[in-house]
């Protein structure tokens, strides 16, 4: 492959002063000023072109997702679809909006983040933001019913408004389709088995472990554990929807729509982040990337996963995109 020139030529526009040797092109990836990067995987054309940890972490390891589980609630809403139970232009079925203003909310707006629900993602104190209240402080016990108890702040449609409590109404979505149950043991195990034979299995995803809430509703937008091997793997799913055998998981229209810009976000899809360069990625907290892409026929998949500062993570991530992107090119 002719991948390791033209990457090691991105990576000094990425990273300066950094000269990328053919055995691991990755490695300026690592550097102090680069964040805390523990891991990184580049697979072209479905195949590994480069991988490497830092110190202290191996194939042995499972990352956190953070923010990028909502890309993976996203890819099981749309199993349910595929199924006819649920509808993506239906109002969502929530029986806590039946009666107000918030039963105009569609499935299409929950996934693109325009429900309208009143929400601060992040607030000032950090602590006091609604996502960290629900999920590290007083909301443990039913994230769900938290996030569904939110009233309305805008029309439905018409605002973005970046909301992790939202990908967990949407856990609940699918909870209530697969169970009537109560039971938070029965609830949790219904969308474990849900998302093993729909999602993980046949895409080769053995290391996920998902973690639940005190009700038994998946946390569906900050906390899904995996190798750096899966999470190269669902990667790929984001490319055309196949499995490593090459069986259809993911719909090809459910693809389209979530790589479908929103209308209140041209860089923001269907729980997925676009990027001008036709990239698509999940994307967490602390610098958590899957970057996917296609072109004349070849694909690409980054994946970094480490611990970086959100106030340095401005200045970093073009630098993985460009990496993307020129291993895309030199497919």
């Amino acid at each position: 492959m002719k991948i390791y020139p033209l990457l090691a030529s991105a990576l000094a526009l990425a990273v300066p002063g950094s000269a990328a040797a053919p055995p691991d092109p990755i490695a300026p990836l690592f550097a102090p000023d680069m964040g805390d990067t523990r891991a990184v995987l580049l697979l072209v054309d479905g195949r590994p072109v480069a991988k490497r940890y830092a110190a202290g972490y191996s194939d042995a390891n499972r990352f956190i997702s953070w923010s990028m589980a909502k890309s993976v609630t996203a890819l099981l809403v749309g199993a349910l679809v595929a199924d006819g139970k649920l509808q993506l232009d239906a109002p969502a079925p929530i029986a806590e909006w039946r009666n107000d203003g918030r039963a105009r909310i569609t499935l299409r707006q929950l996934l693109r983040m325009s429900s309208g629900l009143r929400h601060i993602e992040v607030g000032q104190p950090i602590e006091n933001s609604d996502t960290n209240q629900v999920l590290f402080v007083s909301g443990t016990g039913g994230m769900a019913a938290r996030a569904i108890a939110r009233p309305l702040a805008f029309k439905p449609g018409t605002h973005f408004n970046y909301d992790s409590l939202t990908s967990i109404i949407l856990a609940e979505i699918v909870t209530r389709t697969l169970t009537d149950s109560r039971d938070p043991r029965i609830r949790a195990r219904a969308y474990r088995d849900f998302a093993e034979e729909r999602l993980f299995r046949p895409a080769g995803v053995a290391s996920a472990f998902l973690e639940f809430d005190g009700s038994g509703t998946q946390i569906g937008g900050s906390i899904i554990h995996m190798s750096l091997d899966d999470w190269g793997r669902l990667g790929r799913l984001l490319v055309d929807g196949k499995g490593p055998n090459g069986k259809q998981i993911v719909a090809p229209d459910w693809l389209a729509f979530l790589k479908t810009p929103a209308p209140t976000n041209p860089r923001y899809g269907g729980h997925v982040w676009l990027s001008p360069n036709g990239l698509v990625s999940m994307r967490g907290h602390l610098g958590q990337f899957v970057f996917t892409g296609a072109k004349d026929g070849h694909s690409v998949v980054l994946v970094r996963l480490g611990n970086t500062r959100e106030d340095r993570l401005e200045a970093i991530t073009p630098s993985f995109e460009r990496i993307a992107q020129a291993a895309l090119t030199a497919g």
